[in-house]
Protein backbone atom coordinates (compact mmCIF):
# COMPACT_ATOMS: atom_id res chain seq x y z
CA UNK A 1 0.00 0.00 0.00
CA UNK A 2 1.14 3.38 -0.80
CA UNK A 3 2.72 5.45 2.12
CA UNK A 4 1.05 8.63 2.55
CA UNK A 5 2.28 11.51 4.41
CA UNK A 6 1.44 12.85 7.68
CA UNK A 7 -2.05 13.97 9.14
CA UNK A 8 -4.09 16.94 8.60
CA UNK A 9 -6.05 18.81 11.23
CA UNK A 10 -8.50 16.12 13.55
CA UNK A 11 -11.66 17.81 14.06
CA UNK A 12 -13.68 16.94 17.17
CA UNK A 13 -17.07 15.48 16.53
CA UNK A 14 -20.46 15.91 18.09
CA UNK A 15 -21.99 12.71 17.71
CA UNK A 16 -25.80 11.23 18.70
CA UNK A 17 -25.56 9.10 21.50
CA UNK A 18 -26.67 6.03 19.27
CA UNK A 19 -25.13 3.36 16.54
CA UNK A 20 -24.59 5.23 14.00
CA UNK A 21 -26.77 3.30 11.89
CA UNK A 22 -28.21 6.39 9.83
CA UNK A 23 -31.78 7.62 10.32
CA UNK A 24 -32.17 3.47 10.56
CA UNK A 25 -30.79 5.02 13.46
CA UNK A 26 -28.60 7.79 11.78
CA UNK A 27 -25.39 8.54 12.20
CA UNK A 28 -22.70 10.55 11.83
CA UNK A 29 -19.14 9.75 11.21
CA UNK A 30 -15.69 10.76 10.47
CA UNK A 31 -12.60 11.30 11.87
CA UNK A 32 -12.85 12.47 16.03
CA UNK A 33 -10.65 13.09 18.66
CA UNK A 34 -10.35 9.64 21.30
CA UNK A 35 -11.98 10.29 24.22
CA UNK A 36 -11.85 6.73 25.36
CA UNK A 37 -11.09 6.27 29.19
CA UNK A 38 -10.11 2.41 29.30
CA UNK A 39 -7.08 1.41 30.09
CA UNK A 40 -6.73 -2.04 29.99
CA UNK A 41 -3.69 -4.22 28.38
CA UNK A 42 -4.83 -4.91 25.39
CA UNK A 43 -5.02 -8.77 24.36
CA UNK A 44 -4.65 -9.13 20.43
CA UNK A 45 -7.24 -11.59 19.49
CA UNK A 46 -6.78 -12.33 15.36
CA UNK A 47 -11.25 -13.19 15.19
CA UNK A 48 -13.39 -10.56 14.66
CA UNK A 49 -14.52 -10.29 11.22
CA UNK A 50 -18.19 -9.74 10.57
CA UNK A 51 -17.81 -12.63 8.35
CA UNK A 52 -14.97 -14.73 7.94
CA UNK A 53 -13.38 -14.52 4.53
CA UNK A 54 -13.51 -17.17 2.23
CA UNK A 55 -9.91 -16.24 0.43
CA UNK A 56 -7.57 -19.41 0.10
CA UNK A 57 -4.88 -18.69 -1.12
CA UNK A 58 -2.34 -18.04 1.78
CA UNK A 59 -0.18 -14.90 1.23
CA UNK A 60 2.15 -13.05 3.62
CA UNK A 61 0.20 -10.21 5.65
CA UNK A 62 0.75 -6.86 6.04
CA UNK A 63 -0.68 -4.15 8.25
CA UNK A 64 -2.33 -3.28 5.35
CA UNK A 65 -4.39 -6.28 5.28
CA UNK A 66 -5.79 -5.37 8.48
CA UNK A 67 -6.97 -2.89 11.11
CA UNK A 68 -6.85 -3.06 15.13
CA UNK A 69 -10.28 -2.83 16.59
CA UNK A 70 -10.48 -2.38 21.00
CA UNK A 71 -13.93 -3.58 21.96
CA UNK A 72 -15.22 -1.03 23.73
CA UNK A 73 -16.66 -3.64 26.25
CA UNK A 74 -13.89 -5.85 26.87
CA UNK A 75 -11.12 -3.67 26.40
CA UNK A 76 -10.08 -6.28 23.65
CA UNK A 77 -7.95 -5.32 20.94
CA UNK A 78 -9.63 -7.60 17.67
CA UNK A 79 -7.26 -8.08 15.06
CA UNK A 80 -10.16 -7.39 12.08
CA UNK A 81 -9.56 -8.24 7.99
CA UNK A 82 -9.70 -4.89 6.13
CA UNK A 83 -12.53 -6.49 4.11
CA UNK A 84 -14.15 -7.49 7.07
CA UNK A 85 -14.27 -4.51 8.59
CA UNK A 86 -15.21 -2.30 5.65
CA UNK A 87 -18.34 -4.48 5.48
CA UNK A 88 -18.90 -4.35 9.51
CA UNK A 89 -18.81 -0.79 9.28
CA UNK A 90 -21.19 -0.41 6.22
CA UNK A 91 -23.31 -2.84 7.59
CA UNK A 92 -23.45 -0.22 10.94
CA UNK A 93 -23.41 3.33 9.32
CA UNK A 94 -26.13 2.60 6.35
CA UNK A 95 -29.28 0.98 5.70
CA UNK A 96 -28.83 -2.56 3.47
CA UNK A 97 -31.83 -1.25 1.91
CA UNK A 98 -29.98 1.01 -0.23
CA UNK A 99 -29.02 1.65 -4.02
CA UNK A 100 -25.70 -0.53 -4.11
CA UNK A 101 -23.46 2.61 -5.64
CA UNK A 102 -24.69 4.30 -2.20
CA UNK A 103 -23.70 1.68 -0.60
CA UNK A 104 -20.51 1.57 -2.39
CA UNK A 105 -19.64 5.17 -1.76
CA UNK A 106 -20.66 4.76 1.92
CA UNK A 107 -17.47 1.36 1.73
CA UNK A 108 -15.20 3.77 0.38
CA UNK A 109 -16.07 6.63 2.83
CA UNK A 110 -15.50 3.91 5.53
CA UNK A 111 -12.25 2.73 4.26
CA UNK A 112 -10.81 6.23 3.86
CA UNK A 113 -11.72 6.55 7.55
CA UNK A 114 -10.00 3.63 8.34
CA UNK A 115 -6.76 4.04 6.45
CA UNK A 116 -6.71 8.24 7.77
CA UNK A 117 -7.62 6.83 11.44
CA UNK A 118 -4.50 4.01 11.39
CA UNK A 119 -1.90 6.72 10.02
CA UNK A 120 -2.25 9.12 12.64
CA UNK A 121 -2.09 6.29 15.28
CA UNK A 122 0.49 4.72 13.67
CA UNK A 123 1.90 8.38 14.46
CA UNK A 124 0.89 9.51 17.52
CA UNK A 125 -1.05 6.81 19.00
CA UNK A 126 -3.50 7.16 21.47
CA UNK A 127 -2.80 5.60 25.01
CA UNK A 128 -6.46 4.82 25.89
CA UNK A 129 -6.69 2.71 22.76
CA UNK A 130 -3.91 0.06 23.70
CA UNK A 131 -2.24 0.02 20.43
CA UNK A 132 -5.63 -0.39 18.35
CA UNK A 133 -6.50 2.24 15.84
CA UNK A 134 -9.84 2.98 17.02
CA UNK A 135 -12.75 1.78 18.99
CA UNK A 136 -16.35 -0.17 18.02
CA UNK A 137 -17.36 2.77 20.05
CA UNK A 138 -19.50 4.99 18.32
CA UNK A 139 -19.91 8.07 20.07
CA UNK A 140 -16.19 8.63 19.30
CA UNK A 141 -15.31 6.72 16.27
CA UNK A 142 -17.03 5.19 12.89
CA UNK A 143 -19.44 2.70 13.81
CA UNK A 144 -18.48 -0.82 13.24
CA UNK A 145 -20.69 -4.38 13.29
CA UNK A 146 -18.74 -7.59 14.11
CA UNK A 147 -20.83 -10.93 13.29
CA UNK A 148 -22.61 -11.17 16.23
CA UNK A 149 -23.88 -7.30 16.47
CA UNK A 150 -24.42 -7.67 12.95
CA UNK A 151 -27.05 -10.76 13.41
CA UNK A 152 -28.63 -9.32 16.01
CA UNK A 153 -29.42 -5.95 14.64
CA UNK A 154 -30.56 -7.62 11.58
CA UNK A 155 -31.68 -10.26 12.64
CA UNK A 156 -33.72 -12.71 9.91
CA UNK A 157 -32.46 -10.26 7.39
CA UNK A 158 -29.17 -11.21 8.14
CA UNK A 159 -27.89 -13.60 5.15
CA UNK A 160 -29.13 -11.35 2.46
CA UNK A 161 -28.05 -8.30 4.35
CA UNK A 162 -24.63 -9.12 4.23
CA UNK A 163 -25.02 -11.23 0.89
CA UNK A 164 -25.60 -8.07 -0.61
CA UNK A 165 -23.03 -5.24 1.34
CA UNK A 166 -20.18 -7.43 1.07
CA UNK A 167 -21.09 -7.63 -3.23
CA UNK A 168 -20.78 -3.82 -3.20
CA UNK A 169 -17.67 -3.91 -0.71
CA UNK A 170 -15.72 -6.14 -3.17
CA UNK A 171 -16.28 -3.88 -5.91
CA UNK A 172 -14.47 -1.16 -4.01
CA UNK A 173 -12.41 -2.55 -1.94
CA UNK A 174 -8.94 -1.25 -2.56
CA UNK A 175 -10.25 2.05 -2.76
CA UNK A 176 -9.94 5.26 -0.74
CA UNK A 177 -10.75 8.86 -1.22
CA UNK A 178 -7.51 11.52 -1.44
CA UNK A 179 -6.88 15.03 -1.78
CA UNK A 180 -3.42 15.82 -2.40
CA UNK A 181 -2.04 12.80 -2.11
CA UNK A 182 -3.49 12.72 1.38
CA UNK A 183 -6.59 10.16 3.00
CA UNK A 184 -9.83 13.16 2.91
CA UNK A 185 -11.78 13.29 6.21
CA UNK A 186 -14.17 10.93 5.19
CA UNK A 187 -17.11 13.20 6.97
CA UNK A 188 -20.93 12.10 6.16
CA UNK A 189 -24.10 11.94 8.05
CA UNK A 190 -27.46 10.76 7.42
CA UNK A 191 -29.52 13.75 5.87
CA UNK A 192 -28.89 17.24 4.81
CA UNK A 193 -30.70 20.39 5.90
CA UNK A 194 -31.23 20.46 1.52
CA UNK A 195 -27.68 22.00 1.60
CA UNK A 196 -24.65 20.41 3.20
CA UNK A 197 -22.61 22.10 5.69
CA UNK A 198 -19.12 23.93 5.70
CA UNK A 199 -16.81 21.97 8.11
CA UNK A 200 -14.98 25.38 8.74
CA UNK A 201 -18.21 26.63 9.89
CA UNK A 202 -19.32 23.34 11.87
CA UNK A 203 -16.21 22.78 13.72
CA UNK A 204 -14.05 25.77 13.06
CA UNK A 205 -11.52 24.18 10.58
CA UNK A 206 -11.98 24.15 6.95
CA UNK A 207 -11.27 21.48 4.26
CA UNK A 208 -11.32 22.32 0.61
CA UNK A 209 -13.84 19.69 -0.08
CA UNK A 210 -15.93 19.54 2.87
CA UNK A 211 -17.89 22.66 1.52
CA UNK A 212 -21.73 23.13 0.95
CA UNK A 213 -23.04 21.46 -2.15
CA UNK A 214 -26.66 20.88 -2.69
CA UNK A 215 -28.13 17.77 -1.71
CA UNK A 216 -31.89 19.01 -2.34
CA UNK A 217 -33.49 15.34 -2.54
CA UNK A 218 -32.92 14.99 1.04
CA UNK A 219 -36.12 17.34 1.62
CA UNK A 220 -38.22 14.47 -0.07
CA UNK A 221 -37.60 12.31 2.76
CA UNK A 222 -40.54 11.72 5.17
CA UNK A 223 -38.12 12.42 8.26
CA UNK A 224 -36.56 15.54 6.86
CA UNK A 225 -38.39 17.59 9.70
CA UNK A 226 -38.58 16.94 13.10
CA UNK A 227 -40.70 18.63 15.76
CA UNK A 228 -39.85 18.56 19.52
CA UNK A 229 -42.10 19.81 22.85
CA UNK A 230 -40.70 21.33 25.62
CA UNK A 231 -42.13 22.98 28.57
CA UNK A 232 -39.98 26.05 29.85
CA UNK A 233 -39.35 23.98 33.33
CA UNK A 234 -37.38 20.74 30.43
CA UNK A 235 -35.86 23.75 29.24
CA UNK A 236 -34.54 25.35 32.23
CA UNK A 237 -33.37 21.37 33.38
CA UNK A 238 -31.92 20.16 30.10
CA UNK A 239 -29.73 23.61 29.84
CA UNK A 240 -28.55 24.61 33.72
CA UNK A 241 -27.07 21.10 33.49
CA UNK A 242 -25.38 21.34 30.37
CA UNK A 243 -24.19 25.05 30.90
CA UNK A 244 -25.30 26.53 34.00
CA UNK A 245 -27.88 28.70 31.97
CA UNK A 246 -30.08 30.84 33.77
CA UNK A 247 -33.67 32.45 32.53
CA UNK A 248 -35.19 35.27 33.53
CA UNK A 249 -38.35 37.38 31.82
CA UNK A 250 -40.66 36.37 29.30
CA UNK A 251 -40.51 32.65 27.35
CA UNK A 252 -40.38 34.23 24.28
CA UNK A 253 -37.64 35.80 24.79
CA UNK A 254 -35.09 33.10 26.27
CA UNK A 255 -33.71 32.14 22.78
CA UNK A 256 -31.90 34.34 19.95
CA UNK A 257 -30.52 32.76 17.19
CA UNK A 258 -27.93 35.50 16.26
CA UNK A 259 -26.26 33.46 13.16
CA UNK A 260 -26.61 31.11 10.67
CA UNK A 261 -25.03 29.19 8.26
CA UNK A 262 -25.78 29.68 4.21
CA UNK A 263 -27.15 26.20 4.56
CA UNK A 264 -28.79 27.02 7.63
CA UNK A 265 -27.49 25.78 10.52
CA UNK A 266 -27.54 27.63 13.65
CA UNK A 267 -23.54 28.69 14.19
CA UNK A 268 -24.76 30.90 17.55
CA UNK A 269 -27.65 31.00 19.69
CA UNK A 270 -28.76 33.45 22.84
CA UNK A 271 -29.99 30.97 25.62
CA UNK A 272 -30.54 32.97 28.57
CA UNK A 273 -27.58 34.37 30.01
CA UNK A 274 -25.54 31.70 27.90
CA UNK A 275 -24.30 31.93 24.33
CA UNK A 276 -24.34 28.29 22.40
CA UNK A 277 -22.77 27.62 19.35
CA UNK A 278 -25.87 25.50 17.36
CA UNK A 279 -23.74 21.87 17.77
CA UNK A 280 -23.88 22.39 22.06
CA UNK A 281 -27.49 23.30 21.65
CA UNK A 282 -28.00 20.33 19.68
CA UNK A 283 -26.08 18.24 21.74
CA UNK A 284 -27.82 19.95 25.12
CA UNK A 285 -31.38 18.65 24.19
CA UNK A 286 -30.77 15.97 22.04
CA UNK A 287 -31.89 17.25 18.80
CA UNK A 288 -31.44 15.93 15.19
CA UNK A 289 -29.06 18.82 13.80
CA UNK A 290 -28.17 22.31 14.51
CA UNK A 291 -30.60 23.65 11.53
CA UNK A 292 -33.22 24.38 13.97
CA UNK A 293 -35.85 27.24 14.42
CA UNK A 294 -36.97 27.81 17.87
CA UNK A 295 -40.77 29.26 18.77
CA UNK A 296 -42.12 29.53 22.42
CA UNK A 297 -46.61 29.27 21.72
CA UNK A 298 -47.57 30.74 24.79
CA UNK A 299 -47.47 27.56 26.37
CA UNK A 300 -44.66 25.27 25.48
CA UNK A 301 -41.33 26.16 23.08
CA UNK A 302 -41.66 23.91 20.05
CA UNK A 303 -38.63 23.27 18.14
CA UNK A 304 -38.41 22.28 14.60
CA UNK A 305 -35.04 20.39 12.66
CA UNK A 306 -34.26 19.94 9.31
CA UNK A 307 -32.24 17.06 8.52
CA UNK A 308 -30.61 14.49 10.98
CA UNK A 309 -26.92 14.75 11.98
CA UNK A 310 -24.41 17.58 11.93
CA UNK A 311 -24.42 17.90 7.81
CA UNK A 312 -20.72 17.96 6.81
CA UNK A 313 -19.59 15.73 3.87
CA UNK A 314 -21.61 13.37 2.22
CA UNK A 315 -25.23 13.25 2.92
CA UNK A 316 -26.62 9.19 3.18
CA UNK A 317 -29.64 9.41 1.91
CA UNK A 318 -28.76 11.95 -0.85
CA UNK A 319 -26.12 9.49 -1.82
CA UNK A 320 -28.98 7.11 -1.88
CA UNK A 321 -31.41 9.09 -4.02
CA UNK A 322 -28.71 10.04 -6.65
CA UNK A 323 -27.28 5.89 -7.13
CA UNK A 324 -31.71 5.87 -7.09
CA UNK A 325 -31.32 8.25 -10.48
CA UNK A 326 -28.22 6.55 -12.35
CA UNK A 327 -25.32 8.27 -10.70
CA UNK A 328 -22.11 5.82 -10.13
CA UNK A 329 -20.65 5.75 -6.24
CA UNK A 330 -17.66 7.42 -8.24
CA UNK A 331 -20.04 10.44 -9.12
CA UNK A 332 -21.90 10.68 -5.63
CA UNK A 333 -18.50 10.86 -3.93
CA UNK A 334 -16.97 13.42 -6.66
CA UNK A 335 -20.63 15.82 -5.68
CA UNK A 336 -19.78 15.46 -2.11
CA UNK A 337 -16.18 15.74 -1.89
CA UNK A 338 -15.34 17.80 -4.54
CA UNK A 339 -12.05 18.19 -5.31
CA UNK A 340 -10.95 15.06 -4.47
CA UNK A 341 -10.12 12.30 -6.09
CA UNK A 342 -10.47 7.89 -5.70
CA UNK A 343 -7.00 5.80 -5.91
CA UNK A 344 -6.62 2.19 -4.87
CA UNK A 345 -4.62 1.82 -2.10
CA UNK A 346 -2.70 -1.36 -3.38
Amino acid sequence: MKQYLSVMIIFAIALIVLPSVSLFLPNKNEEITTETTTELRPKISPVAAVVTSNTTTQKEETEEDFFLVMDKDSGEVMKVAARDYIIGAVMAEMPSSFEEEALKAQAVAAHTYAVRQREKEKQKPTPSLCGAYFSNDSRYYQAYFTTEQAKDFYGEYFDESYEKVSAAVDKVADEIILYENEPIVAAFHSLSGGVTESAEDIWGNGMPYLVPVDSSSDEEISSYKESYTFTPAEIKARLCTYCNARFDGKEAEWFTVTERTNSGAVLEIKAGDKTLSGMEFRTALSLRSPNFTINFNGENFVIITKGYGHGVGMSQYGANSMAKDGATYREILSHYYPGTEIAETV
